[in-house]
């Protein structure tokens, strides 16, 4: 079950917006709507909004689906804030003139899923890992020569250049 919740022009810069929005992504619900109902920044209170809105939606393709819903069991999958549209307005300055200011706005994007149970073929994947670990050493041995390759000629470019 996925379940998303968009607000749009949100009078705050999407700058300090972002500094909450990371602080849950990838966490489950119940988490992520601690943390913002105890954080003192101003942008939790709209992102909290937002997440509880998800939440509702997730409920509500669930009974139109007719499947069990439990709000516990949902985790923040993609949680994104964008830049909105600005408002330009002008103040006075000193000697006649104007200066701008820039009021910021935010889009506030959030998407819940629910968490899937373990399934059996997970069980199988590592095993296949395990034949694929001889390739990963081997590749990580040639990026590791390249990127000291790399470095011997920028060190040989900074040499040249100081002379």
């Amino acid at each position: 079950m996925e379940a998303r919740a968009i607000q749009r022009t949100v009078r705050q810069s999407a700058r300090k917006m972002r500094l909450v929005i990371d602080l849950i992504r990838g966490r489950a619900v119940p988490e992520a709507d601690a943390i913002l109902r105890f954080s003192k920044k101003r942008a939790a209170r709209q992102i909290h909004k937002v997440l509880r809105s998800a939440v509702a939606n997730a409920q509500q393709a669930a009974q139109r689906q007719g499947e069990a819903f439990d709000a516990d069991r949902l985790r923040v999958k993609y949680a994104v804030v964008n830049e909105g549209a600005t408002l330009k307005r002008f103040t006075a300055a000193a000697m006649g003139r104007a200066t701008p200011i820039k009021k910021r706005t935010s889009h506030v994007e959030i998407h819940v899923a629910s968490d899937a149970a373990p399934a059996p073929a997970a069980k199988a994947a590592p095993a296949t890992a395990t034949n694929a670990e001889p390739k990963a050493k081997a590749t990580t041995k040639t990026k590791s020569k390249k990127k000291t390759a790399a470095k011997k000629k920028t060190q040989k470019r900074s040499k040249k250049a100081s002379k």
